[in-house]
């Protein structure tokens, strides 16, 4: 398994990531994952939509909740776009979320059972079993066109890049 340190930290900490970095130009790796409901969910379950994968270590964090607020905002104005929120949350913690944040539109997802997002995509910090934050942006032929691995865990992503692309690719 690859294993990666240096490269984000948390509260200042270094922490050592898990599985494959990915890159700009990589064909996105598939992966399973939960819905609220409990029932599996996959990259090809999105179809051929740009495709932005916000990844917070817990949806019950001042950070995570502002940027899942601000990305279900953004796929109102953004049209044939599939938003993801992808973290380590059982899909019950993210349902009660969803529902008292009014989360509508982008699609929560837990990926607690298996981390094979987590894994496939190299977001695993082997420390705490979370995911590191950041954000990654696919084009409709699931390649990727942006990632981003935020540096300290504890800062948001940089939403104008993220924007910047998406627009480019819709």
């Amino acid at each position: 398994m690859d294993r990666r340190e240096g490269i984000v930290t948390m509260g200042g900490n270094p922490v050592t990531l898990l599985g494959k970095e990915i890159k700009v130009g990589d064909k996105a790796p598939d992966f399973t994952v939960l819905k609220n409901d409990m029932t599996p969910y996959s990259l090809k379950d999105a179809g051929d939509s740009v495709k932005i994968i916000s990844v917070v270590p817990s949806v019950d964090t001042g950070v995570c909740e502002l940027q899942t607020i601000n990305f279900n905002e953004t796929a109102t104005e953004l049209g044939d776009v599939v938003i993801f929120t992808i973290s380590v949350d059982l899909p019950f913690a993210q349902k009660r979320f969803c529902g008292t944040h009014g989360i509508d539109k982008a699609i929560t997802l837990s990926d607690h059972k298996d981390l094979s997002f987590g894994l496939n995509y190299g977001f695993v910090m082997e420390e705490s079993r979370l995911l590191a934050r950041g954000v990654i942006v696919l084009d409709k032929d699931n390649t990727v066109r942006y990632v981003e691995y935020v540096k300290e865990v504890g800062t948001h992503p940089d939403y104008d890049k993220v924007m910047e692309e998406v627009k480019r690719l819709i």
